[in-house]
């Protein structure tokens, strides 16, 4: 089929149409989610890799920001090959490898955030990434391929008893904003409650509600379910949807969705909605016992199915850094 070639299609308005295609999709491959990273400094470029007879092999969203004396390079959920692209993997990360002209200073991260392939593991062990787990690349997940009252029935038996009485609760409202206006007052809310749960709890990350505010509101692949109480906001979950994976994004809330069972309620309302679009797997959205031990104590009463989730694949043409980074990362 020839000699690959790499083609950057950054201003490709139908990047996001031939993306969604793949069997592979998600949100981070997305033109938003580099929009988004933009905002936040980050130099983002969109890249085909195609065969000779021009048919495509993958796509990758390229994120590079300058670090020290060299760069940082991230791919976040790919490359994202086509079925014609996983019988050539190597192929393409090879192809993928040279486009990128990596300095012996730069540093390549590839995160497939769970959507990573056989085909992409073999590809990445082949050139020489290092994977980089940790005890928080775990997450707890739930198998929507069993009827409900099996997955009911495994939850602990207090989480059970705590939404029995949230359903119970004629105070307690769930939708499911849909509109665009409605979905922007969702968010808006999900901020307030993000900011104030951030001040309340000590903790920081990296979202940054303001930047990502317009993208989430008019994302299609994402889903706000919010919780009221008497018309009060008291929950705001944002969810990640595929084909057949489903993630539990972001969640902000109040003391009062945690007094109510509000957010027992709001999951199992996510469940119910997952499983009747034909999902096949709920991804509780990441643990970490050691750091926060009441959001894992919280998840753990859905679901005890923990899994390693994909690892943080690091590259670097100095094989001294590689290392260096590999160790350093693993600690955290």
């Amino acid at each position: 089929m020839g000699q690959l070639t790499v083609v950057d299609v950054t201003d490709d308005p139908d990047w996001d149409a031939a993306v969604w295609q793949q069997p592979g999709a998600n949100l981070y491959a997305s033109r938003r989610w580099g929009e988004y990273k933009s905002c936040i400094g980050w130099d983002v470029r969109r890249l085909a890799i195609r065969a000779g007879d021009g048919q495509a092999l993958a796509y990758a969203q390229v994120q590079r920001r300058r670090r020290w004396l060299g760069h940082v390079v991230l791919a976040q959920g790919c490359p994202v090959l086509t079925r014609l692209g996983e019988k050539r993997a190597e192929a393409v990360f090879r192809a993928f490898l040279g486009h990128l002209e990596l300095g012996r200073l730069d540093l390549l991260g590839v995160n497939y955030q769970q959507f990573q392939t056989p085909a992409a593991v073999l590809a990445l062990l082949g050139h020489g990434f290092a994977p980089v787990v940790t005890a928080r690349t775990h997450t707890l997940e739930l198998d929507l391929t069993e009827e409900m009252d099996q997955i009911r029935s495994a939850m602990e038996g207090r989480w059970r008893d705590v939404l029995k009485t949230a359903e119970r609760n004629p105070d307690l409202t769930t939708t499911f904003p849909t509109g665009p206006a409605e979905r922007l007052a969702a968010f808006e809310t999900f901020g307030r409650l993000y900011d104030a749960l951030k001040r309340r709890k000590g903790f920081r990350n990296s979202l940054d509600t303001a930047a990502f505010r317009d993208l989430a509101a008019n994302d299609p692949n994402l889903l706000f379910l919010e919780m009221r109480e008497r018309d009060e906001p008291v929950l705001v979950r944002i969810i990640h949807r595929t084909a057949n994976r489903w993630t539990d994004f972001y969640v902000a809330s109040n003391e009062r969705a945690k007094a109510t069972g509000a957010g027992r309620l709001a999951l199992w309302r996510l469940i119910e909605r997952a499983k009747r679009e034909g999902a096949s797997v709920l991804d509780l959205g990441g643990i970490d016992p050691a750091g926060n031990p009441g959001v894992t104590e919280f998840k753990r009463g859905a679901s005890r199915n923990v899994v390693a989730s994909n690892p943080l694949w690091l590259f670097s043409r100095s094989r001294a850094m590689r290392r260096a980074a590999t160790a350093i990362l693993a600690t955290r």
